[in-house]
């Protein structure tokens, strides 16, 4: 299982779990909403962290996205 502090989106220094919060608090349900959202800003930069991830890991938004839906995290 991926720890919750692991680095996600890298460029704006958030975790799985800070990325998990914003989704759970602002209710979104898709990876567009989620790179659109000016609350917490995923995405945006260097936009590994939408496909591969940082790391070439496969540790990226839309698997966070549905950790959350399955109350993973």
């Amino acid at each position: 299982m991926v720890s919750s502090n692991t680095k996600i989106c890298i460029c704006n220094d958030l975790s799985l779990k800070d990325i998990a919060e914003c989704i759970k608090q602002n209710d979104i349900t898709t990876l567009k909403e989620l790179i659109e959202n000016d609350i917490c800003p995923v995405g945006d930069k260097c936009e590994s962290c939408i496909d591969e991830g940082y790391n070439n890991d496969g540790l990226n938004l839309p698997l966070v996205l549905s950790m959350v839906e399955k109350n993973l995290v």
